[in-house]
């Protein structure tokens, strides 16, 4: 292709099929390291806007499992696949805490799998920040298919919005209060409900639950969000699940979802790089500089409250080397 030679080594290896290359740049972008940025930006290009499944719920409900029966049923389609996983992070090591994605079943000589564990590093909602120009890789690498599953770590996972094009939200029968989970903002987020774990019993309360409560419409955008009962024990359900999935990518290719969803995502990640490349520029500052460490000692001798303080920072201050032009 013309203008090939010009991309960076580490571009050109993941679109030959490098997993191994693939790997590293998506450590380097967990890491925040600079070696990713020439890397992203010439390969940003070359992304199609595959389809990111984003798979969410409380702790417990089966979401590894969910995955990797899924996996199995696209390999068998011949559609190549990619899991990213998101753990929670350790507040000391900003490591992930579970990393036992291991137990995900797949064949190590399988090239049309790639499965990648990451930390939250305390991103909202148990998502990485880092997942969006992941899932970005994986796209230009030539995978069919993203999955991206959030550990709901004590938080309703909502980011998951702002990555994937069809949210699944996982429940189990007998979770608890129903009414009182979708209020704390997973009914707003599910394009899909599963029941997953439906051998057990009061899965159909569960579910007519879930019917109740959906039929309480309309939805933006206009979708009805499905209910999928699933059993990776009994082995029902997955390929009802996927047929839901493939339903909604084809709804918002015929209504024009997917591009305004793609805006707003888009709009939400440049705010992000903006606010957390600000963010981390002014706390270095802040210890740096000798009028904003004054302007923070005012703050912590309770002379000057922190939102005075950040208004007189935006006003006063000047802007670094990186705001000049």
């Amino acid at each position: 292709m013309k203008g090939s030679p010009r991309l960076p080594t580490a571009a050109r290896a993941i679109l030959a099929g490098d997993r191994r290359t693939l790997a590293r740049v998506i450590s380097w972008v967990e890491n925040g390291s600079p070696s990713a940025e020439p890397v992203l930006r010439a390969l940003y290009p070359r992304t199609h806007g595959v389809p990111v499944v984003g798979l969410t719920g409380p702790l417990g409900v089966g979401k590894s499992s969910l995955i990797s029966t899924l996996v199995g049923l696209l390999r068998a389609r011949g559609r190549s696949v990619a899991v990213v996983a998101v753990d929670p992070s350790s507040p000391f090591s900003g490591g992930s805490v579970l990393g036992d994605r291991i137990r995900l079943e797949r064949r190590p000589d399988d090239a049309g799998v790639f499965f990648r564990s990451m930390a939250s590093r305390g991103a909202a909602g148990g998502v990485a920040t880092a997942t969006l120009e992941v899932c970005r890789l994986l796209d230009a690498a030539g995978f069919d298919v993203v999955l991206v599953e959030t550990v709901g770590s004590g938080q309703v996972d909502v980011a998951i919005r702002e990555i994937a094009t069809t949210s699944i939200v996982v429940l189990v029968p007998h979770l608890g209060d129903e009414v009182q989970t979708l209020k704390a903002g997973l009914f707003e987020i599910a394009d899909i409900f599963c029941v997953n774990k439906s051998d057990l019993p009061g899965a159909d309360v569960a579910r007519r639950d879930l019917a109740d409560l959906v039929a309480h419409g309309p939805y933006e955008g206009g979708w009805t969000p499905a209910i999928v009962s699933t059993s990776t024990t009994a082995a029902t359900g997955t390929e009802e699940l996927w047929s839901a999935v493939e339903a909604h990518e084809a709804f918002l290719d015929r209504t024009g979802g997917r591009r305004a969803g793609e805006r707003r995502r888009l709009a939400a990640e440049i705010v992000g790089l903006v606010r957390d490349r600000v963010g981390r520029e002014l706390t270095g500052r802040l210890e740096r500089d000798p009028e904003l460490r004054r302007l923070l000692d005012a703050v912590t001798a309770r002379t000057l409250d922190p939102r005075s303080a950040a208004r007189r920072l935006r006003l006063a201050s000047p802007p670094g080397p990186e705001g000049r032009r």
